[in-house]
């Protein structure tokens, strides 16, 4: 059971105890959030009552059971419930109801997501679908991270390419011939730098990329 205690303003309550629930609950800790962390399986709450310190069993669709726990004074809410979507989106609900301000939501499927949108949620996340297309970028190409954006704006970490090596970003051209922005270089043994046009670029040096996706992608393909 959760242990009595007075959450800052900024807390986050963190609906479900799955894998993504609890990856998400333990890193805000770790970042020194105040986590209250919530599951209706009382195995569940036993499991993490050791490692996460504010654990409860409760039926997060019920509204007046959520006030009770004074969860409509939490700054964040993060609805992590797995399979079961009729829970997912009646906890949606009951959050917005309580005027919980930022409440984000796991969904299933576009359809999940939208139903989420209309009741209150105000971020959608999709980590199985996300993390997917990760792997296959990271698969089929020299990308060695990849991280897209919802606007089609991404960020990738990839090997530079031989025509950019051996001069600096100015004398390359890479944005102006490719339309993407070098941020920063990370040398073999070196600190990460943050990318001037007076940047060299050597080989074997590893660049972080931004831009829209497609001239990401089609940059990080460079041999």
């Amino acid at each position: 059971m959760a242990k009595n205690a007075a959450f800052t303003g900024d807390g986050v309550v963190v609906i479900g105890l799955g894998r993504f629930g609890t990856a998400v609950a333990q890193s805000l800790v770790h970042l020194g959030h105040d986590v209250l962390a919530m599951d209706e399986s009382a195995q569940l709450v036993q499991d993490w009552s050791h490692r996460l310190t504010h654990v409860v069993e409760a039926d997060s669709t019920n509204a007046d059971t959520l006030r009770k726990l004074g969860v409509q004074d939490f700054a964040h809410a993060v609805v992590a419930i797995g399979t079961d979507i009729e829970a997912s989106v009646l906890t949606v609900l009951a959050l917005s109801e309580l005027g919980v301000p930022d409440i984000w939501a796991k969904a299933l499927s576009p359809n999940h997501g939208r139903i989420l949108e209309r009741t209150g949620a105000h971020h959608v996340v999709y980590p199985e679908a996300a993390m997917g297309e990760r792997v296959a970028h990271l698969v089929t190409g020299k990308m060695i991270d990849f991280i897209e954006f919802d606007d089609g704006f991404a960020i990738v970490k990839t090997t530079a390419p031989a025509e950019a090596t051996g001069k600096t970003l100015s004398e390359s051209g890479v944005r102006t011939k490719h339309g993407v922005t070098v941020v920063g270089v990370k040398r073999p043994h070196q600190d990460f730098t943050y990318a001037t046009q007076d940047t060299m670029v050597e080989r074997g040096d590893l660049l972080i990329v931004s831009g829209p996706t497609a001239m990401v992608e089609k940059f990080a393909a460079l041999k």
